[in-house]
């Protein structure tokens, strides 16, 4: 094993993400019991020592796996260049969010799941990733105010549909869909039978 001092600065968001995604890896292919510093070290490359500089122990890892998925989905959100259209964009969001599950599979159980049961989201945590669910909020309400869909509580409306993709991106994620394409037309027809009965 490597040993490694503290990360210098120009270091620390490579070795990060690099011990955020060995951590994942473990949860999601050798499970809850499998998750150890020292295993992550292991994968990383690292020593234990880099693990508690940046995540203090095993429970700032997890929580902060926990927020770097939410990170990546905001960011993948945030990529949308917005259009006149309010559904096209609401759709391009349910894009993002499922191309954000696919590539990021081994934080997607952890950020809507209780794979590591001891593990809780704080209320700052939860503050933290609350404006992706706000970003979908405000897509529905532009729907509404716009006239595609039919008047209703843009919140509702958003969980409804964030419930849609995120039991899509589960079954996909379970090879439950099949193969791309036939993923791609099961996704497309859920969405458009689920905006069909939101139009106005």
């Amino acid at each position: 094993m490597v040993r490694m001092a503290r990360p210098r600065n120009r270091d620390y968001d490579e070795l990060r993400r690099a011990l955020i995604d060995a951590a994942g890896r473990v949860l999601s292919t050798e499970g809850p019991a499998a998750l150890s510093t020292r295993r992550v070290a292991q994968l990383a490359g690292v020593s234990t020592t880099a693990v508690y500089s940046l995540f203090g122990d095993k429970g700032g890892l997890v929580r902060e796996m926990f927020l770097a998925g939410f990170a990546r989905l905001a960011d993948a959100f945030a990529k949308i260049p917005a259009t006149e259209d309010p559904v096209v964009d609401l759709r391009a969001l349910g894009r993002a969010y499922r191309e954000n599950a696919l590539t990021n599979p081994h934080l997607y159980e952890l950020m809507f799941g209780r794979p590591v049961p001891e593990f809780r989201p704080d209320e700052a945590a939860s503050a933290e990733i609350r404006p992706t669910f706000d970003a979908l909020v405000a897509a529905v309400d532009r729907c509404i105010d716009e006239g595609a869909f039919a008047p209703a509580d843009p919140y509702e409306v958003a969980v409804g549909l964030n419930g849609l993709v995120h039991g899509m991106c589960s079954l996909e994620l379970r090879g439950a869909l099949g193969d791309r394409t036939e993923a791609d037309r099961l996704w497309d027809r859920a969405l458009e039978t689920m905006l069909k009965g939101l139009s106005a």
